[in-house]
């Protein structure tokens, strides 16, 4: 249960700025009369309780509970996601690669899919400045998560999403292709190009901890201006097979690989051959190893970074370590006699395993210095502030040191942050968010991301934040819809993980890559008296979808066509209505499940997380005029009550009753309805149908008439996971838990969809997440990914038949009585009648498929993450 117990406490240590918004805290407090947007004063406040928790000793004690006192974290998010994957146990590598050669080896059904969301997205569009959105933050326009960047003094910028894969761009950012679109994987963990030119591809982010993300190896590509990556591009083996990658690093004529397995390394001119293993801290923990199956074995061998020096390759330093702490954490190096041992001695920087955490490397490209950015556990747990141990630099330019501190989390609080509030300062998430580019030409130039983005000019002696967490609080901001973020300048989104320089047309730029995209400004810009920038440009520009969706909901715009919406990691809930080039945000946050009226698409339920949700009925159109008048606002809040207690998932199921909209279901520790639709304006209309337990949290909803179904899991990690499903009326009558056997028919495993008959409610449909027991170490793991029941889940059917082994997410119904079934790897359809499946479409780029939902135009419409939303026509299905 240590594992458990430690995220628990994070939970409590970190607050997430995903769930809070698209940006955070301001350096200076707003002025009474002019109120700020929901997600700026619930920070506030969520840090406020957070740090008096801490402080008096109540946050440990709280934290032992799986919910913890914010449970909205970043981690929290991330955790959940790698749950639904691999419990009940732990998943082998080559799970994915397995699925996508099945996947590769199905028919596809004709029809195109249409690309929906290829257009920009401004999360500051004045069409949209409601209580609940964020517009008006400065972060501008925006996309998924970047977590790769590589840039060279022609122009050529490469981008990688998170989950959508690589992007080319020719003009120094903008007007983005995509170019590895062939591989088994979009999962970006790092972008370098080597002295030679070449582009590498390091598949599987590492950037959360989660072990969802995962890759299948590093690719090369030896002309990135003008080819595309190639399956056969892959160097080595399958040695880096189904790992993270956090970094490469170059010295001589080998590269190193940072992965969640080790330290590995490889020939730079012999691509072929397998990557050799050179530093494994824990190995019996490996795959195949005689404690592969502790339940965190995934946590045991994890190497943030290395830095090699300079001025001899064959002296290395590996940074090893468990986020939350564990005894392997620390600085290795190898001895005279060439075996591994801990270093001790670095000066400044600690090499202790309790302030030993995730750690970044850079250094400059004269040799002269090396700098280091350290997360320390034991501050993640009892410091309420910050995790940031610091910022540091070598100025002997060798990774052995002497190290020196030149930033402590304070220091950076006081240089011009926008996170100055108790409970939420910089560096709070600096297990998730960190980067560093040293400027190749100045050696003392140092750009830093955590969750904003610092500047050095002098080595540290002093610094300034160019790209503050966002604008609300300071004295600049206003929410005037005229101006996109009052009269303060655009910053950058906020969470910051990877940066390069580039030059184009003879122009020197610096480009950062976060939770909103990529954004650019010279490398020597202009700050305002704050030491904010003024000259950022945002390169999302629409051409780059990696926009990360959990949801999709369509409703016939009132304005003619439809509107189509969709909640999203980090950016809130876009929406783009009839005939608009540019789509905007009605709320804030991290998206998450969505709810929109067929028949009028401005009638939008969306959710924070939690179940927090929130419903407008004009698509939160709004000019601000709530600041002055609080009763002009035009969304309301109306959580049900298990999002007070924290007991739902973070992205958590509610949806309408197939035959009256104005009845909906949700899914917490209870199943709740309420019958007032989107005409609801409070959390206390909602009534409780049934508990499903201490514990239990639906992980899927279905309704249709009297007849309510509820998937739930608790435990839903690999530590005891358990699942079932529970059936009963809309009047709250007949309820009880179905018999689901831990090893039967249905497999235990996360149950992530149910779709129930319209026709008939007796006959219903369950998606089961992760993998069979061929590849899951877990009990009851079974087969099987789509089962079916005509008797109201007494009994069940495994129809997944051909189906790859993948996980299932959700599951559609069309009006022919075909299957659409939503899964990690493509969107599956089975005819009617049929028991085949095959892959629908042909031009749907291979990533994560969360949700696929009618539309009232005769589409059938998929929320991807990482890649957007995508819609076909849906009348032979």
């Amino acid at each position: 249960m240590e594992r458990l117990r430690r995220r628990s406490l994070l939970c409590l240590s970190m607050l997430s700025i995903t769930a809070l918004g698209l940006a955070g805290t301001e350096a200076t407090a707003a002025p009474a009369h002019h109120p700020r947007p929901w997600a700026y004063g619930h920070q506030l406040d969520v840090g406020k309780k957070h740090a008096a928790l801490v402080r008096s000793g109540q946050g440990k004690t709280l934290a032992e509970d799986d919910g913890g006192d914010e449970a909205g974290t970043v981690m929290e998010r991330a955790d959940q996601w790698a749950e639904a994957r691999t419990s009940p146990g732990i998943v082998s590598p080559g799970a994915y690669s397995a699925a996508w050669a099945a996947l590769n080896a199905l028919p596809h059904t004709g029809g195109t899919w249409t690309h929906e969301t290829k257009l920009p997205y401004n999360s500051d569009d004045g069409r949209y400045r409601d209580i609940n959105s964020n517009s008006s933050g400065g972060a501008g326009k925006v996309t998924g998560r970047v977590t790769g960047i590589a840039a060279d003094k022609g122009g050529y910028v490469y981008a990688g999403g998170a989950d959508g894969g690589v992007f080319r761009s020719a003009t120094g950012g903008g007007h983005w292709t995509p170019i590895a679109d062939k591989l088994p994987t979009l999962s970006t963990g790092d972008l370098q190009l080597d002295p030679k030119g070449r582009l590498w591809y390091a598949t599987g982010e590492a950037n959360t901890g989660a072990t969802s993300f995962v890759g299948t190896g590093v690719y090369v590509l030896a002309d990135p201006r003008h080819g595309q990556f190639q399956p056969s591009g892959r160097v080595g083996g399958t040695e880096l097979e189904s790992t993270t990658i956090n970094a490469l690093r170059f010295a001589g004529d080998r590269v190193w690989a940072a992965t969640n397995r080790g330290a590995f390394s490889h020939s730079t001119t012999t691509l072929t051959g397998p990557w050799t293993s050179e530093y494994v801290p824990n190995p019996a923990f490996l795959p195949g190893g005689a404690s592969a199956s502790d339940p965190n074995a995934p946590y045991k061998n994890i190497v943030s970074d290395i830095a090699i020096d300079p001025k001899d390759a064959s002296k290395v330093l590996v940074a090893a370590g468990w986020r939350s702490g564990d005894t392997y954490n620390g600085f290795f190096a190898k001895d005279a006699t060439g075996a591994w041992q801990r270093v001790t001695t670095l000066g400044d920087l600690p090499t202790d395993a309790a302030n030993v955490g995730n750690v970044t490397f850079a250094r400059s490209a004269d040799g002269s210095r090396y700098y280091a950015i350290d997360q320390s556990p034991d501050m993640l747990v009892n410091n309420p502030d910050s995790a940031l141990k610091g910022i540091y630099v070598s100025k002997s330019g060798s990774p052995f040191g002497p190290w020196t501190l030149i930033a402590d989390y304070t220091k950076l609080r006081d240089s011009g942050s926008a996170l100055t509030g108790d409970g939420y300062q910089p560096g709070i998430q600096a297990w998730y968010n960190q980067f560093l580019q040293v400027d190749p030409a100045n050696p003392d130039h140092v750009y830093a991301g955590l969750e904003e983005v610092f500047e050095t000019k002098n080595g540290g002696a002093s610094w300034v934040v160019p790209g503050p967490y966002w604008n609300f609080g300071f004295p600049c901001w206003n929410i005037n819809p005229r101006k996109p973020t009052g009269d303060c300048f655009p910053t950058t989104h906020a969470d910051q993980h990877t940066a390069a320089v580039g030059s184009y047309q003879g122009k020197t730029f610096v480009v950062v890559g976060d939770d909103g995209g990529v954004f650019r400004r010279p490398l020597n810009g202009a700050v305002d008296s704050g030491g904010h920038a003024k000259d950022w440009t945002s390169l999302n520009d629409g051409t780059m979808d990696t926009l990360q969706f959990y949801s999709v909901g369509v409703g016939k715009d009132p304005k003619g066509g439809v509107s189509i919406t969709g909640g999203l990691q980090d950016n809130g809930q876009s929406l783009k209505r009839s005939g608009d080039k540019v789509m905007g945000s009605p709320f804030g946050g991290d998206g998450g499940d969505t709810l929109v009226d067929p028949a009028n698409g401005c009638n939008i339920a969306g959710e924070y997380v939690y179940l927090a949700i929130a419903v407008t009925q004009n698509c939160a159109t709004n000019n601000g005029s709530w600041v002055d008048d609080p009763s002009k606002a035009t969304t309301f809040s109306i959580a049900p009550p298990d999002s007070a207690t924290n007991e739902a998932r973070f992205i958590a199921p509610f949806l309408a009753d197939k035959k009256d909209i104005n009845t909906w279901v949700a899914g917490g520790r209870h199943v709740w309805i309420q019958h007032n639709g989107f005409k609801i304006r409070s959390g206390s209309e909602w009534t409780s149908l049934f508990d499903l337990g201490a514990g239990h949290t639906a992980t899927a909803v279905g309704i249709v008439g009297n007849t309510v179904y509820a998937a739930w899991c608790g435990p839903c990690n690999n530590q005891g996971f358990t699942r079932g499903i529970a059936v009963g009326n809309a009047d709250g009558t007949g309820w009880h838990q179905l018999a689901l056997p831990v090893d039967g028919t249905v497999p235990n495993r996360y149950l992530s969809g149910l779709e129930v008959d319209k026709a008939d409610p007796q006959h219903v449909f369950v998606a089961v997440n992760g993998f069979s027991r061929r590849w899951t170490e877990g009990p009851g793991a079974g087969i099987g990914h789509v089962f079916e029941s005509h008797d109201g889940g007494t009994t069940w059917t495994d129809i997944s038949a051909n189906m790859p082994d993948v996980p299932a997410d959700w599951v559609t119904q069309t009006a022919s009585g075909g299957l659409v079934v939503a899964t990690d790897l493509a969107a599956l359809y089975r005819a009617p009648h049929a028991t085949k499946w095959t892959v629908l479409g042909g031009n749907l780029p291979t990533t994560t498929v969360m949700q696929t939902r009618l539309g009232p135009d005769g589409k059938l419409y998929a929320a991807t993450h990482g890649r957007g939303q995508w819609s076909m026509p849906a009348g032979r299905l």
